[in-house]
Order: C-alpha cells, then structure tokens, then sequence
C-alpha cells in the first residue's frame, strides 16, 4: 500500500509505509540510510506504548502484548535526567508500531537517530523523537536497536 497523504497526517498500513516516511522525513536534514523495526525480545510483538524525551533525545517502548520494556538505541545512558511522556496519536490512539531510523556519516558511523510511530488505531504516522549522536564508535547503536 502506498502511504495516503491526502489528510493533514499521513497514514500507512504496514512497516513498509513507516519505514518510507522515516526517509522522506530526513531527521536532522540527513538521508536515513537504516531502519530497524522494533520486535518485542520477549515475546515477538510488534506494538507497544511509547515513553519520549525529545530535549533528551531519548526513548523507551513497552510492548502492548506482554509489557517488556526496552531502550531505543542509546537512550538507556540518557534516561535519568530525561522527563519522558507518553506518545499519542491525534485520534487518542497510544499503542504504535515502532521504526527507528539512522542517518549515517560517509564513513557509516550514526548521525542522527529518529523514532518513527505508527498508531495502530489509524495508521497515522509520525517522527516523535529525534536526535543527533556526537560520539563513535556507534556500532551498538545499531545493533541495539530491535
């Protein structure tokens, strides 16, 4: 399905259509060059309630199914001093299919991390939090993010 466009918020149907407006958002003005869907490590699931800090730049998903909690990236090291909020959709919906995109230097390092949410209420896609990483290597970064 392509994204629907025609309403003030773009919706999609599926990870496919998350993962293409997470390109076309470009957090940070930069390419994202990856993305990672995120996958309950516990049970598999693929909904969850999102916590973000968007000063901070971090975020924590809690899986709708089983409420395994998890990190995005390296938001664990950012959490402390972080005053998150839960993540809602125009339409009251606060359960999202979670993508998380990475914009890459040249040398393949992480740039820039954006949070992508796509309520599964309806289909309503967003960018809720995003943020630049100034350190390497970030390789965790990446292999963290699922």
């Amino acid at each position: 399905m392509a994204i629907d466009r025609s309403g003030e918020f773009w919706r999609g149907e599926d990870f496919t259509d998350l993962a293409d407006y997470l390109r076309e958002f470009k957090p940070g003005g930069y390419p994202v060059a990856r993305i990672r869907e995120m996958v309950c490590a516990r049970c598999a699931g693929r909904s969850f309630d999102v916590l973000v800090d968007d000063e901070e730049g971090c975020a924590e998903v809690s899986c709708a199914a089983c409420g395994a909690r998890a990190f995005v990236a390296d938001s664990a090291d950012y959490w402390e001093d972080a005053e998150p909020g839960d993540c809602a959709c125009p339409c009251g919906g606060e359960v999202f299919h979670v993508a998380v995109g990475f914009a890459l230097y040249e040398d393949g390092e992480v740039r820039w991390i954006s949070v992508g949410l796509r309520c599964v209420q309806d289909g309503t896609m967003g960018v809720y939090a995003d943020w630049r990483i100034n350190y390497s290597p970030t390789d965790h970064l990446l292999d963290g993010a699922t």
